[in-house]
């Protein structure tokens, strides 16, 4: 085999490393992409967890009062 011909195929090779590269960076590129936006939408859905159970804890501690009340008045 020639040197010419040795080159020309390390560069071929190299080229097809490349193109395999770019191709996991865009692939990288796309699941990072869909990796925040699952965060952003679950983030949002445990901010509204979490204000529904704040919601509750208020509900139950007012049942709570009322009943104290209710207790102290019998």
């Amino acid at each position: 085999m020639t040197t010419g011909n040795k080159d020309r195929l390390e560069l071929a090779a190299l080229e097809t490393r490349v193109d395999e590269l770019i191709k996991t960076v865009e692939n990288l590129a796309h699941e990072n992409e869909a990796l925040r936006s699952q965060q952003a939408s679950l983030t949002a859905e445990r901010a509204a967890l979490i204000e529904k159970t704040e919601q509750a804890r208020s509900r139950v501690e007012a049942m709570i009062v009322r009943l104290k009340a209710m207790e102290t008045r019998s």
